[in-house]
C-alpha cells in the first residue's frame, strides 16, 4: 500500500522551500528583473533531504513539495513587476503609500486567483500529446524527481549545494564587503570615458554568479535575442537620439527633464527615452500572445464547460484516478474571490468609491481570466511566462479606463498598481501551476491534493515577498537604482504620466509596437528581443554569457551522451548560482538593515576594482566549466 504523499514531512518542507525560495527570488528579480523558476532546484533539494532521511516511495512526497514550494516564483513574479512601483513613485509623490497588508492581500488575492481560473483548463494542456506541449521544464523537474526514487537524489543534490556555496559566497563578498566592482563597464580602459560621453556608446557587464547562472538556465538562442534587443537600444537608439537632437530638450511627456539630449548620459537616455520603445514593445507582444491564443482559449473553455464534476484522467497508463477539485467549488470559489477582491478594492484602495471598485473588478476578472490560457500556453510550449508584457498592457488599459471614470492623480496609480498587481500575480501563478499539475500527471500525484495545498504555498510566499520586498526597500530603495527593479520602473514610468494628464511618450510606444510586429512576422521572439530593450545593459551582457557557457560545455564532446550530462551537470550548478547567490543577496540585505554596512563607494570608484572584477568573473566562469566536465 502506498504511503499518503500529503503528510507532515512534504507539507514542512514545501511551506520552508516557499519561505526560503520567495525571498531568494524576490532579491533576484528586483536586482536583474528576471525571476527564476524554483521548480528545479526545489526538487533537487527535495529529492537530496529525501534520500538523506532514507525515506522510501517519496516520489510523490517530492511532488507536493515541489508543488507548494514553487508557489514562491510565481507570487513574487506578480509581486516584484508591479508593486515596487508605488514605492518608486512615492519619491516623487510622498502621499502614495503602501503598506504589508496591501502587498500581502493583492499577492494572495492574485495567486488564489490564478489557481481557480487554471484548473478547469488542466484537462486541455495536461492531457495533450508532448509533440503539441512539450512542457520543458516540467520535464526536466519530473527526471530530477524520478531519479530520487532510485535513491540517487544525494548525488544530484552535492553539487547543487557546493555551487550554491560558491556562488553564494561570491555575490556576498561582492554586496557586503565590495571587494571588487558588481559591474565591468567601457569606462575602465582609455578613452573609454570619452567614448561614453561624446559617442554615448558604452558597454556594461554585471559579474554577479546568480546572473551568470539565470543566463545558463535561459539558453544561449533565448539570452541572445534579450541582449541584441537591449544593444539596438543602448548601441543605436542612444546615440541616434544624441545625434538627432544634441540641443533639444524632449520632455512633452515629463516636465521634469530639463537637459538637451546631447548633454545627456548614455543612461540618462536609456531611462529617460529608450526604456519606453520596449514598453511599446512588450506591450504588443502581448497582444499578438492574445491573438495567436485565441483558439486554445476557446477550445479550453469548451472542455472545461464539458467537464463537470466527475472528471477521470489516466496517467501513464495507470488505472483511472480522482482529477481536479469539484467543478462546483471552482466555480463558487471563483465568485467569492472575486467578490473579495471588489470588497478589497472598495474599502482598501478606492476610499469606499463604489463605481471606481465596480469598473476595477471587472478590468481585473476579465483580462485575468483571458490571459490565464496565454501563460499556460506560453509555459507548455516555451517554458517562459510573457507576464511582464501582459500586465503593462493591463496597467496601460486599466489607467486610461480608470480616468475615463474619474480616477486620477496618485489615488489612481495606487489603485491602478494594485489592480496590476492582482492581475501579474494570478497570471504569473497559472503559468506556473500547469507545470505542476504536468508534473504531477507523469509522476501519477493526484492533482486534487496539489490544487487543495497550491494555497497554502501561495499563503506563506505572499507573506514573505510582502515583507522582503519593505525589508529592501528600508534596506536600499527601489528609487535609489541600488536594486534596477526593471519591470517596476517600467510600470510607474508608463503610470505616471497617463494618471497626470501629461500624456504618455506615444509615439516612442508606437516605435517600439512596429518592431515588435515586423519581429514576429520574420519569426524572431518578439517579447524576448522587447525584455532586453527595457532592462539594462550590465544585466542582459551576463545572460548572453551565461548562454554561451551552455552552448560550450554541452558541444565539447563527440558523444552526444556526454554532452546531455554535462548540460545536466550545468544545471545544477546554475541552479546552486542562482539560488545562492539570490538567497546570500537577501542575507546582505538583512545585514545592511542592521546597521552592518562597509563604505567601498570610492574604491569602486577606481577601474582597478573593475579589473579585479573581471579577474574574479574569469575565475568564476573557468570553475563552472570544469565542474561540469566532474
Amino acid at each position: 500500500m502506498k504511503k499518503n504523499e500529503v503528510n507532515t514531512w512534504s507539507v514542512t518542507w514545501g511551506v520552508l522551500m516557499a519561505v526560503l525560495f520567495s525571498a531568494a527570488a524576490a532579491y533576484l528579480g528586483l536586482k536583474v528583473g528576471q525571476v527564476f523558476e524554483a521548480a528545479i532546484p526545489i526538487a533537487i533539494i527535495a529529492v537530496g533531504v529525501s534520500a538523506a532521511a532514507k525515506r522510501s516511495n517519496a516520489l510523490r512526497e517530492n511532488v507536493i513539495i515541489q508543488s507548494i514550494g514553487a508557489c514562491s516564483g510565481a507570487v513574487v513574479a506578480g509581486a516584484i513587476f508591479t508593486l515596487p512601483a508605488i514605492y518608486i513613485l512615492q519619491a516623487k509623490y510622498p502621499e502614495m503609500s503602501a503598506d504589508f497588508l496591501k502587498i500581502f492581500i493583492a499577492s494572495l488575492l492574485g495567486g488564489v486567483l490564478g489557481i481557480l481560473f487554471l484548473i478547469p483548463f488542466r484537462k486541455y494542456f495536461v492531457e495533450a500529446p508532448q509533440e503539441q506541449f512539450p512542457f520543458p521544464e516540467a520535464t526536466a523537474t519530473t527526471q530530477v524527481l524520478k531519479s530520487g526514487d532510485n535513491a540517487n537524489g544525494s548525488s544530484q543534490a552535492k553539487p547543487l549545494l557546493f555551487a550554491g556555496l560558491i556562488g553564494g559566497l561570491y555575490d556576498f563578498i561582492v554586496a557586503t564587503f565590495g571587494w571588487w566592482n558588481e559591474n565591468v563597464t567601457s569606462r575602465m580602459i582609455p578613452y573609454g570615458e570619452d567614448l561614453a560621453e561624446k559617442a554615448k556608446l558604452v558597454f556594461k557587464n554585471n559579474t554577479g554568479a546568480a546572473v551568470l547562472g539565470l543566463g545558463y538556465i535561459v539558453g544561449f538562442r533565448y539570452a541572445l535575442i534579450i541582449t541584441l534587443g537591449s544593444l539596438f537600444v543602448w548601441w543605436l537608439f542612444v546615440p541616434a537620439m544624441a545625434f538627432i537632437f544634441p540641443d533639444t530638450v524632449l520632455n512633452q511627456w515629463n516636465p521634469a527633464i530639463d537637459t538637451a539630449v546631447g548633454a545627456m548620459s548614455p543612461e540618462q537616455i536609456f531611462t529617460s527615452y529608450g526604456k519606453s520603445i520596449g514598453i511599446g514593445a512588450i506591450a504588443m507582444a502581448g497582444i499578438i500572445g492574445i491573438i495567436k491564443s485565441w483558439s486554445v482559449i476557446k477550445s479550453a473553455i469548451g472542455l472545461a464547460a464539458k467537464a463537470g464534476e466527475s472528471q477521470q484522467s489516466t496517467a501513464n497508463g495507470q488505472k483511472p484516478i480522482a482529477t481536479d477539485l469539484p467543478f462546483k467549488f471552482i466555480a463558487i470559489a471563483s465568485v467569492v474571490t472575486i467578490i473579495i477582491i471588489f470588497l478589497f478594492f472598495w474599502f482598501g484602495v478606492m476610499n469606499g468609491n463604489l463605481l471606481f471598485a465596480a469598473v476595477a473588478i471587472i478590468l481585473t476578472a476579465v483580462i485575468a481570466f483571458l490571459f490565464t490560457t496565454v501563460a499556460a500556453n506560453a509555459i507548455a510550449i516555451v517554458g517562459s511566462n510573457p507576464v511582464s508584457g501582459m500586465t503593462l498592457m493591463t496597467l496601460i488599459l486599466a489607467s486610461v479606463v480608470m480616468v475615463a471614470v474619474g480616477l486620477k492623480g496618485t489615488g489612481g496609480m495606487v489603485a491602478a498598481l494594485i489592480m496590476g498587481g492582482v492581475v501579474c500575480t494570478a497570471l504569473s501563478m497559472a503559468g506556473s501551476f500547469i507545470t505542476d499539475l504536468k508534473i504531477g500527471y507523469w509522476t501519477g500525484t493526484l492533482p486534487k491534493k496539489q490544487e487543495t495545498w497550491k494555497f497554502l504555498g501561495t499563503l506563506v510566499s505572499a507573506a514573505t515577498v510582502g515583507g522582503v520586498m519593505m525589508l529592501l526597500n528600508e534596506t536600499y530603495g527601489f528609487a535609489s537604482g541600488t536594486l534596477a527593479a526593471p519591470q517596476a520602473n517600467a510600470m510607474a514610468a508608463v503610470i505616471d504620466p497617463l494618471m497626470n494628464g501629461v500624456g504618455a511618450p506615444w509615439i516612442l510606444y508606437a516605435i517600439g509596437a512596429a518592431i515588435a510586429i515586423i519581429l514576429t512576422l520574420c519569426k524572431v521572439p518578439a517579447l524576448a528581443f522587447a525584455l532586453g530593450m527595457f532592462i539594462p545593459l550590465e544585466l542582459n551582457v551576463p545572460l548572453v554569457i551565461g548562454g554561451a557557457v551552455n552552448w560550450y560545455v554541452t558541444t565539447r564532446s563527440k558523444d552526444e551522451t556526454t554532452n546531455k550530462e554535462r548540460g545536466e551537470k550545468g544545471n545544477l550548478i546554475a541552479s546552486g548560482f542562482i539560488a545562492g547567490g539570490a538567497l546570500m543577496g537577501v542575507i546582505s540585505a538583512l545585514l545592511r538593515f542592521g546597521g552592518i554596512q562597509f563604505d567601498y563607494a570610492e574604491w569602486w570608484s577606481n577601474p582597478l576594482s573593475e579589473l579585479l572584477s573581471l579577474l574574479a568573473y574569469i575565475l568564476l566562469i573557468i570553475y563552472f566549466v570544469r565542474a561540469t566536465k566532474k
